[in-house]
């Protein structure tokens, strides 16, 4: 065996299912994922059927093929139709390019991604160039101007004022645990226009 047959072999002996040297452990699943498995790595802490559909963390769209639909209970719950992520993507790209005003193609965007991560993160990915202008300058501060007017539903955690005195309080809503990373902003510099996004 050649040395980095070796390393990949050490690295799944211990732990590091990625296969990547360097100590670097698969910490979210990512790649044990993508085995053929019937049954999902996360199917433990998200809720089947009608849940997970609503859970864009985990919703595929019409991406969940027949195993997975009879797995997590949403045989029913979808069209009986499996649609690829690729496919799926070039006929979000083609609605998307629709749209002559950014503000309203950066809400599509919101929208696909408070339905489906999977899809949004795939789109931005494989568009960068095309979508960066929509999710972030020019677009994103006219959205931050017109956030009252936009909002769908919230994304993150608000500590304003009112909570004065009672941040942990505030802290225990949040609904994920095992949390890593926190971004925390007083959003007196979005762009130059401060807090915008949260004056209705």
């Amino acid at each position: 065996m050649s040395s980095n047959e070796d390393q990949i072999s050490d690295d799944y002996v211990s732990g590091n299912m990625s296969g990547v040297g360097g100590g670097i452990s698969d910490v979210y699943g990512e790649d044990v994922a993508t085995l053929d498995q019937l049954v999902t790595p996360w199917v433990t802490s998200v809720a089947s059927g009608y849940t997970l559909l609503r859970d864009p963390r985990y919703n595929k769209g019409l991406a969940f093929t027949d195993k997975e639909r009879d797995a997590h209970y949403i045989t029913g719950l979808l069209p009986p139709v499996i649609l690829s992520q690729d496919f799926q993507e070039k006929k979000v790209m083609h609605n998307l390019r629709q749209y002559t005003v950014p503000l309203h193609r950066y809400v599509a965007l919101m929208d696909l991604q408070e339905r489906n991560e999977r899809l949004f993160y795939k789109l931005l990915i494989d568009n960068v160039e095309e979508l960066l202008p929509a999710v972030y300058t020019p677009t994103v501060g006219e959205a931050c101007q017109k956030y009252g007017s936009i909002f769908r539903r919230p994304q993150g955690l608000y500590i304003s004022l009112k909570e004065k005195g009672k941040i942990l309080e505030v802290l225990k809503n949040w609904p994920q645990r095992g949390i890593q990373v926190i971004v925390v902003t007083d959003g007196e510099r979005i762009l130059g226009l401060g807090d915008l996004g949260c004056q209705f």
